[in-house]
């Protein structure tokens, strides 16, 4: 007599999401699934192009902008008009070259956009409508030279108001050349640096930007031409991520039906352009990473949830110019493990952390789901040990449950009012923090450093997009505190490297309810002498004419 063996169903898209987290976790004992070696003269090329395509060389108008700092977190009631001078602008700010950096016979550029390990998988794509001087249809930026490539030209509707998208893609390869099967975390968390890079932008124009989330992957990926397969025959392919609509004014924004790019004849669109192939010989392939992507495409299936309380407003920020704040900032390499930060630089960089209705918190249609677990080293009139940052008063009682019972829980009084700041252990945790990430200097010579802490299972088993977007959330935090940190005079560093359950047992997360999805450092930053650093865009005049051909 046969026995009837029962298939085993099909993971869940959930389920999926959830054991590549799993997977892909660092421990003490041994990290996740990696190259053995590294060639860096072989390292993939960081500029995707597509030959065949059309090229408009972009204006440098940054030096234009005297919006300071400050004002990029409220209308400043001096919005520029929507040009190919102001994308440019926008563009340049976000995820153009900030600097060119020299050491010996090694040359290599930073962008406005920061990235893990500086690989930068995240590409640019701007979908234009009855924008002066530019072209409709979709653009590729191209950072490397300042320019737009047109992918596809379409017609647009006579006499309509101009109107202007900004799309993410990655290309999980490049993270992945040296980060194997985790780089998928990071190229989520780079999204949400690029996502706050061009809210910030936006604000130096006057502008405002926001996420458009409820799209399919599909969706997304026919707007940004991704779905054209004979375009990337040979080449690494790209995901598609999420689409931000950019508005030139500080109005209120329109409906959501209207947010997406209005429809269009695909029959008549033009489509010129073939992707470059940047690793001519990969040596390791990681399905699990496609598999991830492909389980966590959508978007948002629920309302907009409920954003967290009324606070205050900002204390007033820093007087100088936006643009030299962004343009200046920089990942530091190593800290002075001498100085100490004032109190109140500490207070401000986390009340930046409280989601507010203005930039970049604006950009976001979603409560706090990630709050930062501070190991605080030397801070001016604040005791060393471990803190915590419950950004929405649900998550304060959910953290009292899940974290260690014998933390304090104590409120720092020297804290205004409404910054949910508690201290949770008073210790000298500076052995802990270094070991904690990787065994990384940087974690524990810095002024502070954090862990993000986020609500996990329960989001995404509900919609394992929100794996992606949880993500996102992260990388956001961090570039607030790349920026304020830069405002301040001092430096930040993101930390993707750290002891994923080692984190989660030294602070007592016994489930996955919670999860640690990023670690960041601040301080003041020590230079190495020996690295030339040189103009972003050698050889370009600033203020040249918007549009010439290339």
């Amino acid at each position: 007599m046969l026995t009837r063996i029962a298939a085993t169903p099909d993971p869940t898209s959930a389920e999926i999401a959830l054991a590549y987290h799993a997977r892909t976790k660092h421990s003490l004992k041994r990290y996740a699934a990696g190259p053995e070696t590294l060639d860096w003269d072989l390292q993939p090329n960081p500029f995707r192009e597509f030959t065949g395509s059309a090229r408009t060389s972009l204006p440098l108008t940054t030096d234009e902008l005297s919006t300071s700092f400050a004002q990029v977190y409220g209308p400043t009631g001096v919005a520029r008009p929507l040009t190919i001078a102001s994308v440019a602008a926008l563009l340049e700010l976000s995820m153009g070259l900030s600097a060119w950096k020299e050491l010996g016979p090694d040359r290599w550029a930073l962008r406005c956009n920061p990235s893990s390990g500086n690989l930068h998988p995240t590409e640019c794509y701007v979908l234009s409508a009855s924008v002066p001087g530019l072209d409709d249809g979709l653009h590729h930026y191209v950072s490397r030279d300042h320019v737009l490539e047109q992918r596809c030209r379409r017609a647009g509707p006579s006499g309509a108001s101009a109107r202007l998208w900004i799309g993410f893609a990655s290309i999980h390869w490049r993270e992945a050349w040296k980060y194997g099967e985790r780089a998928f975390r990071y190229c989520q968390l780079d999204i949400g640096h690029a996502l706050g890079a061009v809210r910030y932008a936006a604000g130096a124009l006057g502008w405002r930007a926001r996420l458009v989330d409820d799209v399919a992957n599909t969706a997304l990926s026919a707007w940004m031409g991704l779905d054209r397969r004979a375009d990337f025959a040979g080449t690494e392919f790209e995901d598609a991520d999420l689409l931000i609509e950019i508005e030139p004014c500080a109005a209120t924004a329109p409906a959501r039906q209207e947010r997406t790019p209005p429809s269009f004849d695909a029959a008549a669109d033009h489509w010129t352009g073939r992707a470059n192939r940047l690793d001519a010989h990969p040596l390791y392939r990681w399905p699990v990473i496609d598999e991830v992507s492909t389980a966590t495409h959508g978007g948002a299936t629920e309302a907009a949830d409920v954003l967290s309380p009324h606070y205050p407003p900002l204390p007033e920020a820093s007087a100088a110019r936006a643009a030299d704040v962004i343009l200046g900032r920089r990942s530091a390499q190593r800290f002075d493990a001498k100085f100490t930060m004032s109190l109140d630089h500490f207070h401000r960089l986390l009340d930046c952390l409280l989601a507010r209705p203005v930039a970049p918190w604006d950009v976001w249609t979603f409560a706090p789901r990630v709050h930062p677990v501070l190991f605080v080293h030397r801070v001016e009139g604040l005791a060393p040990g471990v803190y915590a940052l419950p950004r929405h008063p649900e998550a304060d009682k959910a953290l009292r449950q899940a974290l260690r019972p014998d933390f304090e829980w104590q409120k720092v009084e020297s804290a205004p009012a409404h910054l949910p700041l508690f201290r949770l252990l008073a210790a000298d945790c500076r052995a802990v923090a270094k070991t904690a990430s990787c065994h990384q200097a940087i974690a524990s010579d810095g002024c502070f450093s954090l862990s993000m802490l986020s609500e996990f299972e329960p989001i995404v088993g509900a919609n394992a997009w929100r794996y992606r977007q949880l993500y996102w959330e992260a990388g956001l935090l961090g570039q607030v505190l790349y920026l304020e940190a830069e405002a301040a005079g001092l430096r930040g560093t993101g930390i993707g490297c750290y002891f994923d359950d080692d984190v989660h047992e030294m602070l007592g997360v016994g489930t996955t309810q919670f999860q640690a999805l990023y670690h960041f450092t601040v301080g003041r930053p020590l230079t190495d002498d020996r690295i030339t650093t040189l103009p972003a865009y050698p050889g370009r005049q600033r203020n040249e004419r918007a549009g010439a051909a290339t």
